[in-house]
Formats: structure tokens, C-alpha cells, sequence
């Protein structure tokens, strides 16, 4: 499965732009400690420490000693907040960060997430956000590495989520602070993947996320929010069942459903709605999440949407096409909720026209998701009156859908053949490729989608109905193919049907490619 891989981000300001990529902080930071620091080295980065650990003891005991007399404190926080700045010149030598872990500063500057001052925690989560910036850490793996394990080790991760439940959307400092505390852990993630799993195992950052999203209005901070949701769930399993407890599916639909007839006013908020449908398709992975799916009446919303034809309009058949994938109860609710009329009218092609919808990958990616939707309806239902309803759409209008499915049949086949031959040549050419290899190449230039096409032909042919059967017929000849040319695809795509999903659904899959096989 894919989905949309998230960009990354560029900065935020208070007045929410984005800055293009100049971190003024940053620079403020160089000039201000030009006259102390002329080469960053070992020797610099322990002065920069010492003097830093020397303002936090003071700070320490002007607040232990004058607790109810801030004016008396005042001063000694200035002077913190000024090292921190100093700090951000780091970033621009990545490889002493080990020496920086080893001069054991990491957890002086973490402790100050939770100072009661907000605006030095708000210090802290710039610095943090600065050294684990992606373009300064890249070609650093293995400084980023240390640094970022010592960061976790000294519960980084809770202490920013902690702090994160304090800062508020209306103060413009604090609203940059929220956005750069999704930022560094954007960016320890992209190091260190794991962490998608331990921040959500450790704080309540999902719970965090959810609220966010709930939001009605737009702001750069949920569409940054629906992004780091995104990427929590897109690999980890766990995160997906965790969301789904907490309630998760209901409340993505609920912020998909603002927009079922409306589109987005913004590029960035078309794709904050992106990311919301692949937060949603990433939890509609775990057969519990689709059980909650149907049960929130998330196909029928996917429908109205469709229905609509706004911007989300693909978005929805993605999500539908993965909720039905080896879910019966979904493409049942589907078929009782007239969904089939919707469907096949966009896999006739009758689909709403814009500026992106006249992209040919568009519509390409929209035909893949239409034909693996009807290829789950015909594996969901299997008998009875649903089925039934299924078939007949491909007979009404003189079976123009088996035209339809045809023609789709003979494009990617082509494709196929001619990827085929492509690595064929470079075979010829000495560059070696396994089978798997040359399978998988296969399979992305269009071969998975041929296969299904194959799929529903053979269904169709199963049901024995003379006027299918006679077209499906009809049409092979016109294409000067034989049943045989569809027997083959069915038996490549049973012989290399994998295990994912455990060696007995392995099994029941290959049985049932093997039995339509079997009947042409």
C-alpha cells in the first residue's frame, strides 16, 4: 500500500507563512556570538556548554531563592535565553554532536522543556528543531544517530509532548513553538524510524493529533498535525490499532466530512485533506479498523462524496477500495447502499473534470483503484442476491462494461509486453536481474491491475451467462487473443500469490484462482 509520502516541511512564522528557507533565528543566533565564536571546533563547543551550564545554575537559584519575586529572576532568564541562541550554531557542525552527548549537556537543555517560563521551553524546542533539521543532518548518519539516541534516552520525547499540551494556537510564539515541536519529531523519525512507534507507545501525542484534526477551522498547525498523523501510521501496525481504539476512525471521517461538499480554498489545505485520507487508508489496514469504518457509516460517506464530485472524489474511491479489500461486510454494505451505480459510472470514465483530473496518471490511478474495488466486490460476494446485482451491471447497455474492461485488458497488457521485453534487453545487455526483480518491475509498469482485470473476466465467465460469455468471446477474437491469454495471467498471479497474510488465506486465494481457471 502507498501512500502519499509526506514533503518536508519548510518553516513556520508567526504570521502563518512559510519562511523559504533562511532560519532567521539562526542567523540572529551567528551574529550575536560572532565576537565569542570564530571556529566551531572541540574547544568552542565545550565553552559554549560551560557558559551555558553556568546561566541554568543561575537561573536554578535565583528562582530556588526568590520563588515569589520574578523581577529578581528576570535578568538570569535573559541571559539562559541568550545561550540557547548561542546553541543554534551547532547546527552548522553536525559531527561534534557526539561530543555534545558526551559532555553529558543533553539533559540540561531537555529539563528546560519544562521550565515554567514557556518561552524557554519554546527556546529549547527551536534549538531541538534546528540540530535535527533534515538538510543539516544529511550525510551526518551516524552524528544524527547518537544524537538522537541520546535524545530518547533522556525522554526527549515526553518531555516535548508535555510541553506541547501547554502551548496555545493564539499566541503567535507559542503557535511557531507547536509547529516546530512536530518538526523535531518529523525529524528524529526520519533517523530513526522507530520512534513513530516509541512516541506513540510513550506520550499522548495521538491523542494530541486527534484533537488537533477535530479543529473546524484551517490553520498551517492541522495541516502539519495531519501530516505527522499520516506518517505515524503509514509502517506501524500498532499505531494503526492504537488510533482505532482511541477512536480514530470516527474521527477522521468526521474531518474528511467538511468536505464531502465543499473543496478545500488553499493548496495547503487540499493537502491537509490528502493527508487525512491517507491517515485514513493507513487505518483502514487492521480488519478491526474496517469493522469501525462500516460500522461509522464510512462507506456510505465515501459515496455522498463521490456523489459530489469535489476534490475529494478520488480520495474516496482509494478509501473504499481499501476498506472492501478482503472485507466482505464492506462490499456488502457497498452493494445495499447503491454504491454500484456510482462505481460503475466512474468506471465508465463519467468522472468530474478539473485542472487535475485531465492528468493522465490521474486518471490512470483512478482506473487502477476502480478495477481493484470491483475485483474485492466479486471476492466479497460471493452468492445470493448482491451478487447477482454485481453481474448485471456487466450486462445492461449491450455489456458495455465488458467493452469497458476489455479495453483496459488490452492497454495494460500491451504495457506489460513491452516492459517484458524491456528487461529482456537489458538482460542482453549483461545486467542481471533475478526473477523476483524482473516480477516486481513487471508489476508496477501495470501487471497487478492486469491480473485483477483477468480476475473479474474469469468471475464473469464463472457465471455461465451466455450473453457474457458470448461478448468476452466476441472480443478476444476482435483482439486475436484466446481464453488461454487470460488462463496465463491468472496463472502467473496464482502461482506468485505470497503469504502475507498467512499460509491458510495463501491458501483459500489460490484455490479460488485455481477453480476460475479451471472453467474457461
Amino acid at each position: 500500500m502507498e501512500v502519499s509520502n509526506a514533503l518536508k516541511r519548510k518553516r513556520y512564522d508567526g504570521d502563518n507563512h512559510m519562511e523559504a528557507e533562511v532560519d532567521l533565528s539562526l542567523l540572529e543566533a551567528v551574529e550575536k556570538s560572532q565576537n565569542t565564536v570564530e571556529l566551531l571546533d572541540l574547544r568552542t563547543l565545550k565553552k559554549l556548554v560551560l557558559s551555558f551550564e553556568r546561566r541554568l545554575k543561575e537561573n536554578i537559584e535565583a528562582r530556588l531563592k526568590y520563588p515569589d519575586q520574578p523581577e529578581r529572576f528576570a535578568d538570569s532568564e535573559v541571559e539562559l535565553h541568550e545561550e540557547l541562541e548561542k546553541l543554534k550554531i551547532l547546527a552548522g557542525a553536525p559531527e561534534l554532536y557526539p561530543e555534545l552527548v558526551n559532555l553529558n549537556a543533553i539533559p540540561s537543555i531537555l529539563n528546560l522543556l519544562s521550565h515554567d517560563n514557556t518561552d524557554i521551553a519554546i527556546d529549547v524546542v527551536h534549538l531541538l528543531e534546528d540540530l535535527t533539521d533534515e538538510d543539516v543532518l544529511e550525510d551526518n548518519d551516524e552524528p544524527a544517530r547518537i544524537l538522537v539516541d541520546s535524545l530518547i534516552e533522556n525522554n526527549v520525547l515526553e518531555l516535548l509532548v508535555q510541553n506541547l499540551q501547554r502551548l496555545s494556537d493564539k499566541d503567535p510564539d507559542e503557535m511557531s513553538a507547536i509547529y516546530n515541536t512536530l518538526a523535531s519529531i518529523e525529524n528524529m523519525i526520519e533517523v530513526k524510524p522507530t520512534v513513530a512507534e516509541l512516541v506513540c507507545e510513550r506520550t499522548k501525542l495521538l491523542r494530541w493529533l486527534l484533537g488537533k484534526i477535530k479543529v473546524r477551522e484551517f490553520d498551517s498547525n492541522k495541516q502539519y498535525a495531519s501530516e505527522i498523523l499520516a506518517i505515524l501510521l503509514q509502517n506501524s501496525t500498532a499505531n494503526q490499532k492504537r488510533l482505532g481504539q482511541m477512536n480514530g476512525v470516527d474521527v477522521v471521517l468526521q474531518a474528511v466530512a467538511m468536505y464531502k461538499s465543499k473543496d478545500p480554498k488553499t493548496s495547503d489545505e487540499e493537502e491537509m485533506l490528502e493527508n487525512l485520507f491517507d491517515c485514513l487508508c493507513c487505518l483502514l489496514m487492521p480488519l478491526e479498523n474496517k469493522e469501525r469504518f462500516v460500522k461509522a457509516e464510512g462507506v456510505e460517506l465515501m459515496i455522498i462524496i463521490m456523489k459530489q464530485k469535489k476534490s475529494a472524489y478520488a480520495s474516496a474511491i482509494r478509501a473504499l477500495d481499501f476498506s472492501m479489500t478482503k472485507y466482505p461486510p464492506a462490499c456488502e454494505r457497498f452493494v445495499d447502499v447503491l454504491g454500484l451505480k456510482t462505481a460503475f459510472a466512474a468506471f465508465m470514465g463519467k468522472i468530474p473534470i478539473s485542472k487535475k483530473n485531465k492528468k493522465e496518471r490521474y486518471q490512470e490511478e483512478l482506473e487502477e483503484r476502480l478495477v481493484s474495488l470491483i475485483a474485492s466486490l466479486f471476492g466479497g460476494i460471493l452468492r445470493g442476491s448482491r451478487r447477482e446485482r454485481l453481474l448485471s451491471k456487466f450486462v445492461e447497455n449491450e455489456c458495455e462494461k465488458i467493452d469497458r474492461l476489455m479495453e483496459l485488458y488490452i492497454r495494460y497488457s500491451d504495457r506489460v509486453t513491452a516492459e517484458t521485453q524491456r528487461l529482456e534487453q537489458l538482460e542482453l545487455d549483461d545486467l542481471e536481474m533475478d526473477e523476483e526483480e524482473k516480477y516486481n518491475r513487471k508489476l508496477e509498469s501495470g501487471l497487478y491491475t492486469l491480473q485483477l482485470i483477468a480476475v473479474i473476466l474469469g468471475h464473469l465467465w464463472c457465471s455461465e451467462h451466455p450473453q457474457m460469455r458470448a461478448r468476452i468471446e466476441l472480443l478476444l477474437k476482435q483482439q486475436k487473443l484466446t481464453k488461454n491469454d487470460i488462463k496465463n495471467i491468472l496463472q502467473e498471479y496464482h502461482d506468485n500469490i505470497g503469504d502475507l497474510d498467512g499460509a491458510e488465506e495463501k491458501e483459500r486465494v489460490q484455490t479460488r484462482i485455481q477453480k476460475i481457471i479451471s472453467s474457461f
